[in-house]
């Protein structure tokens, strides 16, 4: 039975198909904007790229920021708590903490060890600092490209510090340490080593156990993953999809909740 999960980031909007728990397409392009037209452009991609109707599809669930914008595709929703935790379980079925970094928040699950339900969360949504949107804004001040940020980064011997917890104030101080003469590589492992502070941070509040799973966007940066290990002192594991862990969690939960 095939199930699409799909999840409608604020950046970027990623849909998921399953068949039997084992992933068959996956598909993602940037939101722009226009949640209900991208989700409904991708949806609609993924089954003619895979040769099916509506009507094959079990059931549909979606989850992320517009996860409500798309009402006549699915009345499903769940949340990104829910939807990560599901989808790091897909691939690390002992994983008992969730790091989640999007395009514009953040987020720290904890699991109960033994039912691997969600006990404890916490959700950095209200400032771009900790989050995917903060890394953009800060590759611009240093006029590299965002996927170089994180490599730059490892090449440094003596970070910078960033004191600023505001994405516009850190903005104005990686310029100001760019002026001042320090090197892009010590500039980058300073943003990298700002944004871990916060996310362990926030980890810590809930008391976040290994294993951990680091999912999102984000932990595409292997400078950002390391800055956490460091900060945390506890290893992180990145699934083969962390981009889609949230549209997988939506997808494999459509097909337990499928009506018999």
């Amino acid at each position: 039975m095939y199930t699409i999960g799909i999840d409608i980031g604020s950046l970027t909007t990623k849909i998921v198909l399953l068949n039997a728990g084992k992933i068959i397409d996956k598909i993602q392009d940037r939101s722009l904007h226009n949640f209900t037209a991208i989700g409904t452009q991708l949806f609609h991609q993924i089954l003619e790229e895979n040769n099916l109707t509506l009507g094959e599809i079990g059931n549909i669930y979606s989850t992320g920021y517009g996860r409500h914008s798309i009402p006549k595709l699915t009345s499903n929703i769940i949340t990104e708590i829910s939807a990560h935790a599901r989808g790091a379980q897909f691939f690390f079925p002992k994983v008992q903490s969730v790091i989640d970094i999007g395009g514009q928040d953040s987020k720290a699950i904890r699991l109960n060890p033994k039912s691997l339900a969600v006990i404890d969360f916490q959700m950095n949504d209200k400032c771009a600092a900790g989050t995917g949107r903060f890394l953009e804004v800060m590759a611009d001040a240093l006029e590299i490209p965002i996927e170089n940020l994180g490599n730059l980064a490892l090449q440094s011997k003596s970070p910078v510090q960033i004191s600023s917890t505001c994405t516009v104030f850190a903005e104005s101080e990686v310029i100001g340490q760019f002026a001042q003469g320090a090197a892009k590589q010590d500039i980058a492992a300073g943003i990298h080593n700002s944004i871990a502070k916060r996310v362990a941070s926030m980890a810590k509040r809930i008391k976040i156990a290994e294993p951990i799973v680091f999912c999102g966007g984000v932990a595409l940066n292997p400078a950002v993953k390391i800055a956490l290990e460091n900060e945390l002192n506890m290893k992180l594991f990145v699934p083969k999809y962390p981009q889609h862990t949230g549209a997988i969690g939506a997808a494999l939960i459509a097909q337990e909740r499928i009506k018999n």
